[in-house]
């Protein structure tokens, strides 16, 4: 495979055709190599439109998926970030590579010690990674100026909404499959559709309440 040549086809054929415009996402996307990134057995797919299994469960979001999340965000250079599900670790370095300082948090401590790894051998150390359960928030580090949720959720719990600053944004999936929507909250709890796809949920995911008969 010419390595070049498929990231190229990615930005050019999947990314900007999926109304990613922001000349600086796509440099950001061109310059992070997300093929070291990605499961060793499933590198020949780290182009591909498709997400990419992680184990547990857990999928990589498709390339376009992680272009249109970091464009709506609109990162600031000053921004301290908040990403819930660190997974590999690929969306977890271009956060930092946009902000400040990114707060990782992820169940699974496998997934932390290989995001670690990749992190680290891509010099990039503006991280904090932690093993938990964040998926009703995590305001350690808060209040945030920005909050990223990488796998989806049926219910936006209100925590995360109270751990944003001013002027602060998150991005999060949020419904049941087969169909989900992205959206795009501001603090003071405004929404923006931003497109509809669906990924697998958070472990441990709340689930919104069920009708009784």
């Amino acid at each position: 495979m010419d390595v070049e040549q498929a990231r190229f086809n990615m930005v050019e054929q999947q990314i900007r055709t999926w109304e990613v415009l922001d000349t600086g996402i796509l440099d950001l996307i061109t310059s992070t190599r997300r093929e070291e990134f990605v499961p060793a057995h499933y590198r020949d797919l780290a182009f591909a439109d498709i997400m990419i299994p992680l184990g547990h469960g857990q999928m990589m979001m498709e390339p376009k998926v992680e272009a249109r999340l970091l464009q709506a965000l609109a990162i600031e250079s000053s921004d301290i970030i908040l990403e819930v599900g660190t997974g590999s670790g690929y969306f977890t370095a271009l956060l930092a590579k946009l902000g400040k300082h990114v707060f990782s948090v992820d169940i699974l401590p496998d997934f932390a010690q290989g995001a670690q790894r990749a992190l680290t051998e891509h010099g990039i150390h503006n991280v904090t990674l932690e093993t938990g359960d964040a998926v009703r928030g995590w305001d350690k580090h808060g209040p945030y100026d920005v909050i990223a949720i990488t796998g989806s959720l049926p219910v936006l719990p209100e925590s995360f909404l109270r751990a944003l600053k001013p002027g602060g944004r998150m991005v999060a999936i949020v419904g049941e499959p087969p169909v989900m929507e992205a959206i795009l909250v501001t603090h003071g709890g405004a929404r923006e559709s931003l497109f509809e796809t669906s990924v697998p949920a958070l472990l441990h995911a709340e689930q919104p309440p069920q009708f009784v008969f």
